[in-house]
């Protein structure tokens, strides 16, 4: 038996980091929500065999135990004693390394298609927390959708988001490292964006107040190492985007629109500029 699982992509409406904490993450606040932009997961049983094997379309996908989507079975594996083995299949989609929760999102995907899989009848706040050892991100992503995330990620609370809008992502050629980026946070200098603003905006679907109270404390860091990540957010502008912010620890910038002809026009003027753009849609 095969069980396929979605792995959207998720981007940062806002993202504040309040603090260190002893355990040596930051403590953040964020909102944030799924996008369009989906890896598949699909999952198969090895009768014969108790190895976790991995593969993929894609070549910059790590087919060994620093996945996400490896680490996700063998947490299945170990916390209920299965003995099966699993082959993991990923069709990527979502750019690697680009702030979007792609691997994240995979091992959350994972999780759930195990859980059918195996017939574990697991809730989702129980794969959630399971999701807790494998990565900061995972347990909004076994959630997805939109929502407040507070801790270190672990504090999901979905919240509703009426209105959905076309967001236009664009990724440069280059990586970023979310360790190096949270290496190099200084408290006393980043800028800490209402994240209780932003809430009520996307709550009460107030795409005004929303543009107003888009923001990434994380912005400013990753920017000062990557000058080209401020010419796409102004290319962006320019070409008419609503809002344009940084998604995560970057280095993907996304552009909100209102309107599906307006938000293809920008994504067709900004495609000479950058190889990997994507019009997509909140979920």
């Amino acid at each position: 038996m095969e069980i396929t699982e979605k792995a959207p992509a998720k981007i940062n409406l806002g993202l504040d980091v309040l603090g260190k904490r002893a355990d040596g993450y930051h403590e953040l606040d964020m909102i944030m929500t799924s996008v369009d932009l989906s890896d598949r997961i699909t999952v198969r049983e090895l009768e014969n065999e108790q190895v976790i094997r991995l593969q993929s379309n894609s070549s910059f996908v790590p087919l060994n135990k620093k996945n996400h989507a490896y680490k996700a079975a063998m947490v299945m594996k170990k916390t209920f004693g299965i003995k099966k083995g699993v082959e993991i299949y990923i069709d990527k989609k979502t750019p690697v390394a680009a702030g979007l929760a792609g691997g994240s999102s995979d091992a959350a995907a994972t999780l759930r298609a195990l859980n059918q899989l195996w017939q574990l009848n697991l809730t989702t706040q129980e794969l959630a927390k399971l999701g807790e050892q494998i990565g900061s991100d995972v347990p909004y992503c076994v959630y997805g959708q939109t929502a407040r995330v507070t801790g270190r990620g672990e504090h999901v609370r979905p919240i509703d988001n009426p209105k959905k809008f076309w967001v236009i992502l664009v990724k440069p050629s280059f990586g970023v490292s979310t360790p190096e980026i949270f290496r190099h946070v200084k408290m006393d200098k980043i800028q800490h964006p209402d994240i209780d603003a932003l809430e009520d905006a996307v709550v009460n679907s107030d795409f005004d107040a929303l543009l107003q109270n888009l923001g990434n404390a994380l912005e400013t860091v990753t920017l000062a190492k990557h000058p080209l990540i401020s010419k796409i957010k102004e290319r962006l502008l320019a070409s008419g985007a609503d809002g344009v912010l940084m998604s995560g620890s970057g280095p993907t910038v996304f552009a909100l629109c209102q309107q599906e002809k307006k938000a293809q026009r920008i994504c067709n003027s900004i495609k000479g500029f950058c190889d990997e753009v994507y019009l997509v849609r909140m979920l």
